[in-house]
């Protein structure tokens, strides 16, 4: 059995109560304040006051507790909308929101599939809205926007690491390195790239994003007309 089918333990009178909905919230927290690194089953039992062997009544190993605060996030990524265009659009800006909010997340999402009850629940929804398409199209067209999503997300929060490793955000980085960047092209021998870097409107993070997902959006459209 998985861990979603498995019963949990029956109630005990114990001072402090376990549910795996509770263990999973507790290693949520964990995971937002100081990122994987801080969760364990051990860290999660202290943060819930009870000796870590008290979990193994509710989870095997940690890959479990990993699948359940996936899964838990899952819940916050409701894609809504009328027809297959706009569920993927909300699809895609959940998805993303849920990422930022959830920097640990970018490290687990878009492994194998995730089959827990609230990622079934968001894949149904977003296959419901794809009726009329080709069923063979269905999941290279969600698993197209999915890429897109998981793609963008984790560069970002990998930019937002790297401006806290360094002690520099993205200003502060391009007026570091400019000087060097104008040496180089000096040079002329990037021509094409010099022309976008000085002349090119510099959209931001969420123009950015919007942008690219209306290209591979009018991209399915177009095939799909077809």
């Amino acid at each position: 059995m998985l861990v979603w089918e498995r019963p949990e333990p029956p109630d005990r009178p114990v001072p402090a109560p376990l549910s795996r909905e509770r263990i999973v919230r507790a290693a949520i927290r964990l995971a937002d304040a100081d990122g994987l690194a801080a969760v364990s089953l051990r860290k999660v039992a202290a943060a819930l006051e009870v000796g870590p062997m008290r979990l193994y009544g509710y989870l095997d190993t940690k890959d479990e507790l990993l699948d359940l605060m996936v899964d838990e996030i899952y819940a916050e990524i409701r894609p809504v909308g009328d027809g297959w265009r706009q569920v993927l659009h909300s699809l895609a800006g959940a998805t993303r929101q849920a990422v930022h909010q959830h920097e640990w997340l970018a490290d687990l999402i878009g492994g194998r599939p995730a089959l827990g009850p609230h990622a079934l629940a968001r894949g149904e929804a977003v296959v419901a809205a794809m009726r009329g398409v080709d069923v063979d199209l269905v999941m290279p067209v969600v698993g197209a926007v999915d890429a897109y999503v998981i793609g963008v997300a984790r560069r970002e929060i990998a930019e937002r690491r790297a401006e806290r490793s360094s002690g520099m955000d993205q200003r502060q980085w391009q007026r570091a390195y400019g000087p060097y960047l104008e040496r180089v092209f000096g040079t002329g021998r990037f021509p094409a790239l010099a022309t976008v870097v000085r002349d090119a409107a510099h959209l931001d993070a969420d123009e950015t994003f919007r942008l690219g997902l209306d290209f591979l959006l009018d991209g399915i459209e177009a095939h799909l007309a077809r």
